[in-house]
């Protein structure tokens, strides 16, 4: 009889243990006494899609490999960037399309992030790379023969006709793509200080009229264009070597920007017509609702205009394939281990589904 009791304990022994080893295995976020919140080990970001987009120019594709590095760091499965103009990026995240942008211009881009929703469907995150510029700028050789330095000057008509590239006797000034918003400013600019009658705005593909740029300067001849930073055209023609910035006659820009000083939009004393800019990350708000690693990322991530600038350096050098852009990817995370490794971190912790 006490043998019988003896097998039967070991017996139920034998089960409980075994229950208790088929549970699910958790963690704590904290090893504090008194906290009893369990989560599941997986990433955060385990069978989700985050389809990002960028701009159909090159200049946006390594800022936005670093993010969807960053993101499958946290589990996210990243397909390749889509790739469409201004026009339609902000109105394809407001709808859910597509979820995030790592190219937003804050105040330029004012008018285009509300028309498309805005803060009722759109998120501004972060601040990925901070004090851009914009502004116009002229051939070196041109300014300092005529002692040009504002573009008011161009009210002239015999300095208008140094830039005049077709014929009809007004300079022609190198604007943008249709839809990026700079088209917008720099009319208003022409309007407001009065250019109208002597310069015209070239709108086209903007590599391809700035590839006929730069062959007119190669070949002595003036140039006059609208460009910003970080650009690989600087790495061509060096501001201060090859071309220089002009002034603007006072600070005046469209309504859509909001309430923009003279001090917002001058750099070393120099007043370049257009606000100092951020680029940040615009997100899809519900994506953002329901991923909150995700968007603590969006709004950790920063990278150094530098070290963006080295970058279209090796670009315009000929490293221009996605295969050597990944590969300066990759390089940039490795200089930069610990700081990305704290986004991870980051991150996760920020994550409590």
């Amino acid at each position: 009889m006490g043998r019988r009791n003896i097998t039967l304990g070991a017996v139920f022994l034998t089960l409980l243990l075994g229950i208790f080893a088929c549970q699910p295995t958790t963690s704590n976020r904290s090893s504090g006494e008194n906290n009893t919140e369990e989560i599941s080990t997986d990433l955060p970001g385990k069978g989700i899609t985050v389809k990002s987009v960028r701009t159909t120019t090159l200049e946006n594709h390594f800022q936005v490999q670093i993010v969807n590095k960053a993101l499958q760091q946290l589990g996210y499965e990243t397909p390749p960037p889509a790739e469409i103009p201004y026009t339609s990026m902000f109105l394809a995240i407001a709808n859910g399309d597509l979820d995030y942008t790592s190219h937003h211009w804050e105040k330029i881009q004012t008018e285009i992030y509300q028309n498309s929703g805005g803060d009722e469907k759109l998120s501004k995150l972060g601040v990925i790379v901070q004090d851009l510029l914009q502004g116009y700028q002229i051939d070196k050789k041109t300014a300092e023969e005529y002692n040009l330095s504002d573009i008011g000057q161009l009210k002239d008509p015999e300095i208008a006709k140094l830039f005049d590239t077709d014929g009809n006797g007004k300079a022609n000034l190198i604007g943008c793509d249709s839809g990026w918003a700079c088209e917008l400013v720099i009319q208003h600019h022409l309007e407001v200080y009065g250019l109208t009658d002597t310069v015209e705005q070239d709108n086209g593909k903007y590599v391809a009229l700035m590839a006929d740029t730069i062959t007119r300067y190669r070949e002595g001849k003036p140039v006059l264009f609208y460009t910003w930073t970080p650009h690989s055209l600087g790495s061509i023609l060096k501001p201060g070597e090859d071309v220089v910035w002009l002034e603007v006659p006072y600070t005046d820009l469209p309504e859509s920007q909001g309430n923009v000083s003279e001090a917002d939009t001058t750099v070393n004393g120099k007043n370049f017509g257009f606000a100092v800019e951020n680029l940040r990350i615009v997100a899809n708000r519900k994506f953002v609702e329901v991923n909150p690693a995700a968007s603590k990322l969006f709004e950790l991530i920063k990278i150094p205009i530098e070290d963006i600038n080295a970058q279209n350096k090796l670009v315009e050098e000929g490293e221009d394939s996605f295969e050597d852009i990944d590969r300066h990817v990759d390089e940039w995370i490795a200089k930069n281990q610990d700081v990305f490794d704290s986004w991870i971190e980051q991150a996760i912790e920020s994550d409590y589904r």
